[in-house]
Parts: C-alpha cells; sequence; structure tokens
C-alpha cells in the first residue's frame, strides 16, 4: 500500500493567497483546494491513491529530474531529463495586481522543451468533495476548452494538446510532444458551478499571466529586509507564510492541508486549514522579523470583525473567512495517507478553551505598536477587554497551546500567557496613557507570577513543569524566556532546559511537546515536533551557547526538503510527517535564524527588527526579581 504514496517530502507548494496545491516530485498534483484553502479538495490522491484524483504530467522514458523554485517566488521548476531530450515544466497559481478581491483563480501549468524532443503523457482526474464526487466531464469545441462539473464546484481545463474525455474513467487523456523552444499549456480555472464559464485563455495571455506572476512575487521579496545569515531559507520560509495568508480577510491558515499523520497509520490527523489566532499572531511577527510590518492591519481587521470587537467572543481558531462553526468529520471513504486514519475535515478545537490566545493577542498588538502602528480608540477597547477576560480567566483550567483532548489542566504555558497580557497591557496603558484598571492588572500579574512560581516549579529538579502538580515536561515551557517571563539564564530555565535536552530529545536534536505517558485523550504515539525544535535553539543561544545553537540550526535545516519546506513533524528513520508545509515550523525557523544573526552581530542588547520585541523583553528580564527565584 505505502508504494502508491509519495514522501512527504517529494512535494512542493503552490498557491496565490486564496487557495493551494502540492505537486510531486515526479509532476503530479495530488492536492489541491482550488478556489479557497477549506474547500473541499478538488485532487485528493495524498489521501486516497485510488479515489482521490490527480493531475499527471509524465514524461516518456524519464532517466531523472530536478526541481527549485525560480528565484525569490513561489513559481515551481521541474526540470526532466529522456534519451532524447530535456524539458520543464512551470507550476503556480496565477498572480495580478488587484488579485485580493479579483483572483484569477488559476492553476497553470506551463511544459517548455529545452533540449531535444520529449513526449509527455497528461492525465487529469478531477475529483471534487474530497474524491466523493466523480465530475461531470464535457469537452466545449467552439471554446476550446474542458469542463468538470458536480455539486457547487466547477473547473475550466484549457490545453495546448489534444484531449480525450474518458466518460468511463472519469478523466481526461493526452499526449503531446515538444521540441526545444515549444510550449504545452494547461490552465484550470475554477468557479462555483452555477457560474461556469467555458473559455480559453490564450497562450500569448498565459505566457503574460506566468510572468505577472514571476514579477509579483519578486516584488514581494524585494520589500522585505534580510540579512546575509540563511537568507535564502529566511525568504523561503516568509514566502511559505505569505502563500498562506487568505489575502480577501487577512487570515492565516496553519497548513494548507489535512489530516496527514503524526505517525504513519495513526489517528492523530487534524484539519489545519484554518486560522489559529496563536499561530497567526506568531507568523505575523515572523513576517515583521522579514520587514513586513503591513502585514498587520489586515488580520487586525480579521480578529476585530470575527469577534464582533467583543474580546468576550474570541475564539482559538476561525475559518479563513471568519466562519465561528468548524465541526469535524471523518470522511469514511478515503482511506487516508498510507492508510492513516480517520481523515478529518473541520477541527473540533474550535470549541475549546485556550487561555494562551490572550497573550498572544496583546504581545502581538503590542509589538505592532512598537513597529510604529497607532492604536486606536476601538482597538484599545478590545484590547482592554482581552486584559480583563486574562485577568478574570487566569486561574480556570484549559486544553493548553497543544490542544490537549482529555480534562483540562493548570497549564504553565497558559498561566505565563495570561501574565503576558497583562504585562503588555500594562505597558502599552501606562506609556501611551490609556484607561483601564492598571492597579488591579498590576496584582493580577503579579498573582500569576507567584502561583507559577509556587505550583509551576518542581521542587526536586527545580525546573518548570507542564503544569501545575505534575512532574512532566513540556516543549512549551521553552517560550517562557521568548516572551520575557523568566530570564533565560535564570536558575530555574537552566534546569528546565537540561531536563527537556534529556527527558524530551532524540538525537541530541529533536524535541517532542510532552512525553507518551501524559494523558492527553488521544490514541497512539507523540512525535517530535519540528518548531519546538528550533524554539530550543532559541533559547540555547540566549543562553549564551551560541556554537551549539548554530550548529544544532544547522542540522535542523537539513531535515527540510531539498526546496527548504517543512512539516509539522519529522521523525528519525521516517523524515517529514503531518500537514506540510507548516507555518508554525517556518515561523519557528525565521524566529531561530534572526536571534542567531542578532546575538551573533549584535550580542544581548541589539536593536533589530525583531529585536523591537526582543529588546523590551531583555529589559524586563534584567530586573532583579526575574534573575533569581523569589525567596519564600
Amino acid at each position: 500500500m505505502s508504494r502508491r504514496y509519495e514522501p512527504i517530502s517529494s512535494y512542493a507548494l503552490i498557491g496565490d493567497c486564496h487557495s493551494a496545491a502540492l505537486v510531486s516530485a515526479r509532476g503530479s498534483i495530488d492536492w489541491a483546494c482550488l478556489r479557497r484553502f477549506d474547500r473541499g479538495a478538488v485532487f485528493c490522491r495524498l489521501l486516497d491513491a485510488e479515489k482521490g484524483g490527480a493531475f499527471e504530467l509524465r514524461a516518456e522514458g524519464l532517466q531523472g529530474s530536478r526541481r527549485s523554485y525560480l528565484e525569490e517566488t513561489n513559481v515551481l521548476e521541474t526540470v526532466f531529463e529522456t534519451a532524447e531530450g530535456r524539458a520543464r515544466v512551470l507550476d503556480c497559481f496565477t498572480m495580478r495586481k488587484g488579485g485580493r478581491t479579483r483572483p484569477y483563480q488559476q492553476l497553470l501549468r506551463v511544459v517548455e522543451g529545452l533540449e531535444g524532443e520529449v513526449s509527455f503523457e497528461v492525465v487529469i482526474e478531477p475529483r471534487f468533495d474530497y474524491g466523493a464526487l466523480p465530475p461531470w466531464l464535457r469537452s466545449h469545441p467552439a471554446e476550446g476548452v474542458y469542463s468538470a462539473v458536480g455539486g457547487d464546484d466547477a473547473v475550466v481545463i484549457g490545453a495546448d494538446c489534444p484531449l480525450t474525455v474518458d466518460s468511463a474513467a472519469v478523466r481526461l487523456h493526452g499526449r503531446f510532444k515538444l521540441r526545444a523552444g515549444r510550449r504545452c499549456r494547461f490552465s484550470l480555472v475554477a468557479s462555483m458551478a452555477h457560474e461556469i464559464a467555458p473559455k480559453k485563455v490564450s497562450g500569448r495571455s498565459l505566457d503574460r499571466r506566468l510572468e505577472q506572476t514571476i514579477a509579483w512575487w519578486r516584488r514581494w521579496v524585494a520589500r522585505g529586509s534580510y540579512g546575509p545569515e540563511h537568507r535564502e531559507q529566511v525568504v523561503r520560509s516568509a514566502l511559505v507564510l505569505k502563500a498562506l495568508t487568505c489575502a480577501p480577510t487577512g487570515a492565516i491558515v496553519a497548513a494548507p492541508t489535512s489530516s496527514l499523520p503524526e505517525v504513519l497509520g495513526g489517528a492523530r490527523n487534524w484539519d489545519y486549514r484554518y486560522c489559529w489566532v496563536r499561530d497567526s499572531t506568531l507568523t505575523l511577527s515572523a513576517l515583521f522579523a522579514a520587514g513586513y510590518p503591513d502585514v498587520a492591519r489586515g488580520f487586525k481587521l480579521f480578529i476585530e470583525r470575527t469577534t464582533a470587537g467583543r474580546a468576550a467572543d474570541l475564539q482559538i481558531l476561525y475559518g479563513c473567512y471568519g466562519e465561528r462553526r468548524l465541526p469535524e468529520l471523518e470522511l469514511e471513504h478515503l482511506e487516508g495517507y498510507r492508510g492513516s486514519r480517520p481523515v478529518r475535515v473541520g477541527n473540533a478545537a474550535a470549541a475549546q478553551r485556550q487561555l494562551d490566545v490572550f497573550g498572544e493577542l496583546l504581545d502581538f498588538w503590542h509589538l505592532s505598536e512598537q513597529m510604529g502602528a497607532a492604536i486606536s480608540e476601538d482597538e484599545w477597547r478590545f484590547l482592554r477587554g482581552l486584559v480583563e477576560a486574562a485577568r478574570a480567566l487566569w486561574r480556570e483550567p484549559d486544553q493548553g497551546l497543544w490542544e490537549m483532548r482529555g480534562p483540562p489542566r493548570h497549564f504553565v504555558h497558559s498561566k505565563v500567557m495570561c501574565w503576558v497580557a497583562l504585562d503588555r497591557g500594562l505597558e502599552l496603558a501606562e506609556r501611551l496613557g490609556l484607561p483601564g484598571d492598571l492597579e488591579g492588572w498590576r496584582r493580577a500579574r503579579e498573582e500569576i507570577r507567584s502561583e507559577v512560581e509556587r505550583h509551576g516549579v518542581d521542587p526536586g529538579r527545580g525546573c518548570f513543569v507542564q503544569a501545575f502538580g505534575s512532574p512532566e515536561l513540556d516543549a512549551s515551557l521553552l517560550l517562557l524566556p521568548l516572551v520575557g517571563f523568566v530570564h533565560a539564564n535564570e536558575p530555574r530555565m537552566v534546569a528546565t532546559v537540561e531536563q527537556i535536552e534529556k527527558e524530551l530529545c532524540a538525537d541530541g536534536l529533536l524535541v517532542r511537546r510532552y512525553r507518551a505517558q501524559v494523558d492527553d485523550g488521544l490514541s497512539g504515539e507523540e512525535g517530535y515536533f519540528l518548531m519546538a525544535s528550533f524554539w530550543l535553539v532559541e533559547v540555547l543561544a540566549m543562553q549564551g551557547r551560541l556554537e551549539e545553537a548554530e550548529e544544532r540550526f544547522g542540522r535542523l535545516l537539513q531535515l527540510g526538503n531539498d526546496l527548504r519546506l517543512f512539516a509539522e513533524e519529522h521523525r528519525p528513520g521516517v523524515g517529514l510527517l503531518g500537514n506540510f508545509p507548516q507555518a508554525f515550523t517556518h515561523v519557528a525557523i525565521i524566529g531561530a535564524a534572526q536571534q542567531l544573526a542578532d546575538l551573533r552581530r549584535h550580542g544581548p542588547w541589539s536593536q533589530t527588527a525583531i529585536g523591537h520585541r526582543a529588546a523590551a523583553r531583555r529589559q524586563r528580564q534584567e530586573e532583579p526579581s526575574l534573575r533569581e527565584p523569589k525567596k519564600r
């Protein structure tokens, strides 16, 4: 069974800030949501090799291939070599100025001869609603296109070569040959079924759209500011994060895929095509660090709209257009990636309580203000509500950062992020003269610190722990110095890092979120999370272990695929696992790269772009009360 599936590392991402697709190294589009990130997939072979459907381009007599993105773009180039010649395929979603509200909604594949002559076979098998609905395929000779219609979905397919409609197999099939300098183009334009417009786009127009797309991505990269250290990886990670931004709304999806497993054959398979508040704030902070301060406005408006301006109505995640109800369903007709079932769409975590989101939002708004964005009266009313919510709820248990599905617990990270909400709210109110119960906020902030120090530290080992009253460790504790709660070299934090390296690390490199003994309400194994592994790099650097941190960072970067893309997890002996590419991992890569460059160039008091956040944290870390444990 496993031979029918490509490794997750085989895939490349293409997208247009509305929708996304994954292209395998052998030239097959095995996953594509064409109208928007969270709509039913049109190609779904990634989750069922037999029923899912795909768009294949096969070079006959293939002897070898290589691929890369065109420099500083999300346009994929795959070069195929045969005994008779060489050809390349350029894959992208077409982009244009004004595409935020008027996208082409077009997937474009341009096959171009480079040397000699290469023969290709093309097979297009659309399957709507995640493979559940083989569409009605038709040829439109007068318009020179083909169409696929079913349910509320439609796709218009244009091709420079003739295709045969195979009604029995529900596919389009064709063959063509290319000599050097010649092109064969394929265009898929998505629409609602009742809005379908079977009309061919000329080859000249498609060539212009390809050039527009290349130029669009390069203009976007040119607006950023990237240091020389690890520039290629940081640019690639930024391009991934931009591609996962929903242009019309400002939301950011966690990943473009659903149900890629954390462990092969396991049940920890989740739909990540939604906007997590936490992930989005950290993504935007990473884009700030890469020189894109303007990305914040759309997300701020998204949060204010989806909560109707009321902090009390804040959820931890939303649909990418602001949907609040995301019922979790199991698609029983799909076998799952390499037999990993169930396949899920929707995400029940939308109904969970995760108290850290208050701190994530306040920290983000605080950083945004430091980067020059003014805080309006309406924004402050919303932020003040978040601070008050943190003050009112911090004593309550929750499901925590990792969305555990067992009983709520008093997670240390959640308490600390409530502390962050109060701390950032106080700093903004004091510095900008904004109204609020400042004295009450100060008392609550100190109460949280006192409770974390009393109940969140193991008295024997002297380290922070996952939850009050538990001896277990948690990778989220690595964030405590990154948000300024403790100094990285504070004895309890040093002990925490030592214990994490001892109990949660594999091969001295990869970090688990927590041990398998923890009851998280789920069956199966807990894997190694790449973002937590990059967090450890940052903390080691902050502790002065810079050479070790840089060596570890270099080894971690080697775990990405040949295109510098990373999934959620990596398992020794297996490779990349989990949804792909994962925004959170690429956020952590940018953070670690910037931290290393910052400390290498300027030392602990630098004021680089990311240092606007770090410098304020470091100032707080120098306070004596934060350097040493309070005496009790």
